[in-house]
């Protein structure tokens, strides 16, 4: 697992939950919210999604270091390779 495979993964579960959100610019940098019209209720299900389709647990202490598709990688890296993923 790469972080660049955790950012499409992570793309790919936006683009289910918000379908409309047009993430072909996303700046890995920036944060998600600032780019895209997600609210709480999406980056709730963005976590929901990591946990189901990928067993992969968030508490929410840690919901900050998802901000960005690069926090993102960073912070979910060591765990997708904990899975053995």
């Amino acid at each position: 697992m790469t972080q660049e495979k955790i950012h499409k993964i992570i793309l790919n579960i936006i683009a289910e939950i918000a379908p409309d959100e047009d993430i072909s610019n996303v700046n890995p940098d920036v944060r998600l919210r600032d780019q895209l019209s997600l609210d709480s209720m999406d980056f709730l299900d963005i976590v929901m999604e990591l946990r189901k389709k990928h067993g992969i647990e968030v508490p929410e202490a840690d919901y900050p270091q998802l901000a960005s598709l690069a926090s993102c990688g960073k912070y979910l890296l060591p765990k997708f390779q904990e899975k053995g993923l």
